[in-house]
């Protein structure tokens, strides 16, 4: 499973804001904290304003707060209204699929099946979860890198 650089940048986007609640963040500070284009960001504010997750202030002094408590904002909710499909493999497509292994593939259920477990566990996490500090974080899947996130 592939996240798009835009729900990577949606998820940097929401961790800041959560460790920078005493005060208005600008898409600027983001930008440069993650060396990413300002412009990409302005699209995923934009779209986080939209869903009422974050509140945008204008004007000289504005910049962008959470709406809402971490603790109420669920992972698994914001990857899937920003990844725009779960398309594991060209079979998952049904307008575009040409594989002829279709028909008696067992494949494409047990992708379904990760697929599904990868999105229910992010639908056990929450912002306040993984913003929280001081507890010992889980010891990573052999061979997985632990994401560490720079306050």
């Amino acid at each position: 499973m592939r996240l798009t650089a835009y729900t990577d940048y949606t998820l940097r986007t929401l961790m800041y804001l959560g460790t920078h609640r005493d005060r208005l963040v600008t898409i600027q500070d983001i930008a440069d904290l993650h060396s990413i284009s300002k412009n990409h960001l302005m699209k995923v504010v934009h779209q986080l304003g939209l869903s009422g997750i974050v509140e945008t202030v204008r004007g000289r002094n504005g910049g962008l707060r959470l709406a809402r408590d971490p603790a109420e904002i669920n992972i698994g909710t914001v990857v899937r209204e920003t990844e725009s499909d779960f398309f594991m493999a060209e079979c998952f497509n049904k307008d575009s699929n040409t594989c002829p292994l279709t028909p008696d593939c067992l494949l494409k259920a047990k992708l379904g099946q990760a697929t599904g477990a990868f999105l229910a566990v992010l639908d056990t996490v929450t912002l306040a979860s993984i913003l929280e500090s001081g507890t010992a974080a889980p010891a990573p899947a052999p061979g997985v890198i632990p994401l560490r996130v720079a306050k």
